[in-house]
């Protein structure tokens, strides 16, 4: 099948006529469309909440390890009592 036979194919779909549509699927899709939505937003929440707790905890850790100061020398002892 080439490609003008193809979209002749489609557009006699397209041209028929449509299905009936039952009148309980409507609420049924309403439903599941605002449980989608609020478990989406619930999970970008967590998100958010996790990078804040996952930043706070870098940050913490930074304060108090100090990783940009060079650690003392302990390869040579302290020069005392000469």
């Amino acid at each position: 099948m080439n490609r003008p036979e193809r979209e002749a194919a489609v557009r006699r779909i397209m041209e028929q006529a449509h299905p009936p549509v039952p009148p309980e699927l409507h609420t049924e899709v309403v439903r599941r469309g605002g449980r989608m939505l609020r478990r989406r937003r619930a999970a970008l929440r967590l998100m958010w909440f996790l990078m804040f707790v996952a930043s706070v905890a870098f940050a913490v850790w930074a304060v108090t390890a100090r990783p940009w100061v060079e650690p003392p020398s302990e390869t040579t002892p302290p020069l005392t009592g000469w």
